[in-house]
């Protein structure tokens, strides 16, 4: 099934796809498009059950999940974008993800490189710590939905000052508890730290200076994993350092993407 997706920006210019953080939509990343679509076409796309992308199926033991054939994982949801990128005719692309986002366009820049011609990687990590902890958020939002999250999320999203967080909230709240958990069992399973060698594209990693979630740390595992690859410290911000900083993020992005995109191999597939 296709995930939800858009496009902004002119018809004539090189694509960059953004993907979103775990109960999020494709509207994360509406701080940056005004900068963005100046000189790329955007494509950013929903994760399953969130916004307007259908959720996963209920495949577990009496209804209690996926079961192992079948369940969200981050090679499928790279393989989704691909799909996207087939799609529409598109050889090549520009790629930045914020946490689960990033985790896919790393999972793309291993599995598919020649897909990608430059990667920005946002608050985002090899591996997102022990399966546990992702197992049992899972479990409770399949019971009780993503309301008990809210608080401790507004926590990892945003530094203590921040006073607007309500958009994003309004997404947590609106996900479907499937595409949500589905989603947390593909963190789980992430580990990408002994492939981030085979990662070629020329890469920003993007860390909120307050981020609980993917702390700076687990951007400076990056960014000696990845070759070449550069880091970029925001303040103030958390997670959501897109939303906290949109200005800095957005220029960053910009300024990478300026610098390192070459369009060989790149734009629409000849038919």
């Amino acid at each position: 099934m296709t995930l939800n997706h858009r496009f902004d920006g002119p018809d004539d210019a090189p694509v960059l796809v953004l993907g979103p953080s775990l109960g999020t939509t494709l509207d994360l990343w509406a701080p940056q498009l005004p900068l963005l679509t100046r000189t790329w076409r955007v494509l950013r796309y929903d994760l399953p059950g969130h916004g307007g992308s259908a959720a996963p199926p209920v495949s577990g033991p009496d209804g209690a999940g996926p079961g192992v054939e079948g369940g969200v994982t981050m090679e499928g949801l790279a393989a989704e974008v691909v799909a996207l990128l087939d799609l529409h005719g598109l050889d090549r692309v520009a790629y930045c993800g914020l946490s689960i986002g990033g985790a896919v366009g790393t999972t793309l820049a291993i599995t598919a490189p020649e897909r990608i011609g430059s990667l920005v990687l946002c608050c985002t990590s090899a591996r997102f710590g022990p399966a546990e902890s992702w197992h049992e958020r899972a479990a409770l939002v399949r019971r009780e939905g993503t309301e008990p999250l809210v608080e401790t999320t507004r926590g990892r999203w945003f530094t203590p000052d921040f006073t607007d967080s309500r958009p994003q909230l309004a997404m947590l709240r609106a996900t479907d508890r499937e595409g949500y958990a589905a989603c947390c069992e593909a963190i789980a399973d992430f580990d990408a730290r002994d492939r981030l060698g085979e990662v070629t594209a020329p890469t920003l990693i993007i860390a909120g200076a307050g981020d609980p979630a993917t702390p700076v740390e687990h951007s400076k595992l990056l960014l000696d994993g990845i070759s070449g690859a550069a880091l970029c410290v925001v303040s103030p911000a958390a997670h959501l350092a897109n939303v906290e900083s949109p200005a800095v993020v957005g220029e960053a992005i910009a300024e990478h993407l300026t610098a390192t995109w070459s369009p060989a191999g790149g734009g629409a597939r000849e038919s």
